[in-house]
């Protein structure tokens, strides 16, 4: 009877921390809400005192984007070693969609934004802050991923203080059209890899393009004329939301970029075109009610929320094409 009790308080035991785990990996797998661009700079100039000169929306974006990954509920869970993070793979999914656009921006601002030409000399707090977004996103010991993130994080709020402080002029951000046209075509290969790796969620063929339009091109090693592309069952659920991840960033990097490229955007008549491009994506963000993520065929009798996420994917990848397009013309 003794052994009968002594079971039976384990099992209970076991169920509690078992629904104790679950309730907090549920509670940290929601989606943090955007939040305003211009509220967050709005929050700087006032407890800072400095001015929101050019390049602060873009800074500013970058810093809350940062600040989010590492201290939502939960905090930075990729790199978490223990129960219940090490249980859950959607959330990682999502930082790793939110870093690969951190990334992308942050070697812009280092590269290109920060820099009047490819003679200048680039700016000594983004040369530091870049290569420390670099690390393995799982790294957790000697140094722990979060903590490169962070350094990286500090040494681009460094470059916005000296960026507003209008006594020094030591750092500066170069809103042009080739700048920003340059951003964007990179967050349109971003966007075009994951259109294809969620489409790829119902198994189609798909003709080698590779060297289309081109009857010089060459490529090293053949490839078949015809070939199917399928996501395994067991990445559908990782894709779906490292696309929303990136979504996310890039909502709000794309209204900092409608605060700082204002007039670069009037003259060339794009700004219409940008925020067709953010409505896209917010739509990426809305609720999602189901329980999993769905993988019904095209036109079956279950929903695909994968193909639902890569069709406004594909759309605002469609719409960056085109202002990039209006941004190279004169």
């Amino acid at each position: 009877m003794k052994d009968y009790f002594s079971t039976k308080r384990i099992l209970s035991i076991s169920v509690g921390i078992f629904m104790l785990f679950w309730l907090v990996g549920m509670y940290w797998s929601f989606s943090p809400a955007t939040f305003s661009v211009k509220d967050k700079i709005s929050e700087f100039t006032q407890t800072s005192n400095l001015e929101s000169v050019t390049g602060i929306a873009t800074t500013t974006a970058v810093i809350e984007v940062g600040n989010t990954l590492l201290n939502k509920p939960g905090g930075y869970l990729s790199n978490d070693m223990l129960p219940p993070s090490v249980m859950l793979d959607n959330m990682p999914a999502w930082e790793f969609g939110v870093l690969e656009m951190l990334r992308d921006i942050t070697l812009s601002l280092r590269k290109d934004f920060s820099r009047s030409q490819s003679q200048s000399v680039e700016n000594e707090f983004l040369v530091k802050a870049q290569p420390n977004l670099n690390i393995n996103s799982t790294a957790w010991v000697l140094p722990s991923a979060e903590s490169e993130y962070q350094k990286a994080f500090d040494l681009i709020e460094a470059y916005r203080t000296d960026l507003a402080d209008v006594s020094k002029g030591n750092s500066q951000f170069y809103a042009r059209a080739d700048n920003l046209r340059d951003w964007l075509k990179e967050v349109e290969k971003r966007l075009g890899s994951m259109s294809q790796k969620l489409s790829a969620s119902v198994g189609t063929e798909v003709i080698n393009t590779n060297l289309a339009g081109d009857t010089a091109a060459r490529q090293s090693t053949a490839t078949p004329m015809l070939s199917e592309n399928k996501t395994s069952w067991f990445k559908l659920d990782d894709n779906f939301y490292q696309a929303r991840g990136m979504s996310w960033a890039l909502i709000h990097f794309l209204k900092a970029v409608e605060i700082d490229f204002a007039d670069v955007l009037e003259k060339k008549n794009a700004l219409i075109s940008l925020r067709q491009i953010i409505r896209e994506l917010e739509a990426t963000q809305e609720t999602i009610y189901s329980p999993m993520i769905l993988n019904g065929s095209g036109f079956g009798l279950v929903a695909n929320h994968s193909l639902v996420m890569a069709n406004y994917i594909s759309r605002a990848n469609a719409a960056l094409i085109e202002l990039s397009e209006l941004l190279n013309q004169g």
